[in-house]
Formats: structure tokens, C-alpha cells, sequence
């Protein structure tokens, strides 16, 4: 089996991820391509994200989203904040979704970040548990969100 390429996410990379979001959010609406591209371009383009992926013999097989944002404290460093974490489910337990966490991580620190944090709604001890191996703690600080009804 060839070894995981981890890399920034490309334009032609939409179809697999787009797979990748429904195991990720399998209630959510299907996107069709034609519906997602504008998004997904924007989203690749805009400066302030980076979607990192791990493909395998041509297959996309986990990727995660990494927002910097300009900050005007500590001393105007930015930080990062990590979201839309998903691995296959057949290529689970193999290190991948560790790898693009840990390239999320190092583009924040190379982006001069003072911390990058991770949310998840997963309340499953095994997902929190592998987010701590991944070097993220729990409990540092609390957050709220509000969705729009």
C-alpha cells in the first residue's frame, strides 16, 4: 500500500471531499457539484483557510478545514481554529486523520498562531480520547455556540 500524500486541497478535489462530508454529516442535504464549486472555491481562495487532505493511491481518505484569524491580541498573533474532521471509515485506526490534524497544527504554528483549536460535536469518549492523542487537551476553555433556527 503506497504511504498517504498529506496536501493542501486543490480545485479538483470537490468530488472526494464532498464524499468524505457525508460520513461526516450523513443528515445533511447532497450537494451536487454544480451547487458545491462555488463554495468550495471560495472556501480554497479566500486567504484565511486551508483544507488539508490525505489521499491514498489517488483517493481522498481524511481531511480536516483550518481557519486563520487575524487577531488583535496577544500581541496581533492570529490563531487557528480546525473544523470538518473526517476520515473514511475504511481507513480508520491508520494514522491518517492524526496527519491532517498534525499538518493543520503546523501550518498554524508556521502562520505564527498562539494556539489553534479544534471543536467537534462529538461527544463519544473514543473521538475526544483521539483528539487528546493528537495533542489537543479538553477543558481549556468553554465554548458556546448559537445556531441560526
Amino acid at each position: 500500500m503506497t504511504p498517504p500524500k498529506i496536501r493542501p486541497a486543490e480545485p479538483s478535489d470537490l468530488p472526494g471531499i464532498l464524499a468524505l462530508y457525508r460520513q461526516l454529516n450523513p443528515g445533511d442535504p447532497v450537494l451536487d457539484l454544480p451547487s458545491a464549486e462555488p463554495t468550495w472555491l471560495a472556501l480554497l481562495s479566500c486567504g484565511l483557510t486551508t483544507v488539508l487532505v490525505a489521499e491514498m493511491e489517488g483517493k481522498l481518505v481524511s481531511s480536516c478545514t483550518l481557519a486563520i484569524v487575524p487577531n488583535l491580541s496577544r500581541g496581533a498573533r492570529p490563531y487557528g481554529v480546525i473544523e470538518n474532521v473526517v476520515t473514511d471509515a475504511d481507513y480508520r485506526r491508520m494514522g491518517l486523520g492524526r496527519a491532517v490534524l498534525h499538518a493543520a497544527r503546523d501550518k498554524g504554528w508556521e502562520a505564527n498562531c498562539y494556539k489553534v483549536l479544534l471543536a467537534t460535536g462529538s461527544q463519544r469518549e473514543s473521538t475526544l480520547r483521539f483528539y487528546e492523542g493528537a495533542g489537543f487537551q479538553r477543558g481549556g476553555k468553554t465554548y458556546f455556540e448559537i445556531r441560526r433556527p
